[in-house]
This record gives structure tokens, C-alpha cells and sequence, in this order.
């Protein structure tokens, strides 16, 4: 159980890592590259794209939290 719950957390971290540095932040970041950051409203994260980025990243930093408090746990 131990092990299958360490490889669960070194994937939710690495996607983890991605989903962040897709954000878009004062210089555009690498987000970017592929089109994300474009079109900001004035509130910021303006589009669909950028809203579900969003959603993307609390859940899995939810899961994240989840896991770690599941490791120390067990």
C-alpha cells in the first residue's frame, strides 16, 4: 500500500509542477508558448482555457494534500 501511495505521489507532484508553470504570470511564463495567457480580461484568467487551468490546479494540489496526509498515515 505504501508503495503504490509514493508512485501516486511523484505523479500528482510532476503534474503538479506542469500545471503551475502553465500559469501565466507577469512575463506571460511558459504558458505562453502555448497560447493560455492570451486575452486576459481585467480581472485575469479571462478565458475558458485559463478557468479550467485553474480548476485543474486546486484539484490536484487537493490530491496532493490528500496523499501526503495518506503516506504519513500508513
Amino acid at each position: 500500500m505504501y508503495g503504490i501511495l509514493e508512485v501516486t505521489q511523484i505523479i500528482i507532484s510532476v503534474v503538479l509542477i506542469l500545471l503551475i508553470l502553465l500559469h501565466s504570470g507577469k512575463d506571460a511564463g511558459l504558458s505562453g508558448a502555448f497560447g493560455v495567457g492570451t486575452g486576459a480580461g481585467p480581472f485575469g484568467g479571462g478565458s475558458l482555457v485559463e478557468r479550467n487551468l485553474d480548476r485543474w490546479t486546486v484539484g490536484f494540489a487537493v490530491l496532493f494534500v490528500a496523499n501526503v496526509i495518506a503516506l504519513l498515515k500508513v
